[in-house]
């Protein structure tokens, strides 16, 4: 049976044909769209590699039926920076050392957009790492994450302010 969803996705609509109702949003992403910045860590939504996200919440793309999307907004890591102009959740990760093998980059970046988007990032480093804890770094560069979800949570914080003076 084949399927036709509507999806955006980084802002482009598309009209995705479907043989399989079983592929998943990370396999449509990696395979079908050439999306390879969401990478494949554990395909069971124990490691967070996978995260993008849906209608701005944070999802493990391993887990979500690409069926089940229909007329929904996804955001991947390439649809984070505008043009040239990386988003400032990818600026803090870059001083603030926030990878080192840079699998699981990716994902850190997209569920830290998603932390922040939710209010929930705060300035406590414990609360970070709370929120942050479906994601997770083999290289174990923790320490960098907590540091440039911080730094990212005040700036953005500080243009959203200096955006309504």
């Amino acid at each position: 049976m084949t399927f036709f969803i509507n999806v955006t996705v980084n802002g482009d609509r598309h009209i995705v044909e479907l043989h399989d109702s079983r592929v998943t949003l990370l396999d449509l992403l990696r395979e079908s769209m050439g999306l390879t910045g969401t990478k494949k860590g554990c395909d069971r939504g124990q490691c967070g590699a996978c995260t993008v996200l849906i209608d701005g919440r944070r999802i493990n793309a391993c887990l979500q039926f690409a069926v089940a999307l229909d007329g929904a907004e996804v955001t991947t890591i390439e649809g984070l920076a505008d043009g040239e102009h990386l988003h400032p959740v990818q600026e803090a990760f870059i001083q603030h050392d926030g990878f080192q093998c840079g699998y699981c980059t990716p994902g850190q970046i997209m569920s830290a957009v998603g932390l922040i988007a939710e209010g929930c990032a705060g300035d406590d480093p414990e609360r970070i790492r709370e929120g942050m804890s479906g994601n997770l770094c083999r290289c174990a560069a923790y320490h960098g994450i907590t540091k440039a979800v911080l730094d990212a949570t005040r700036r953005m914080a500080a243009e959203g302010e200096r955006t309504l003076a």
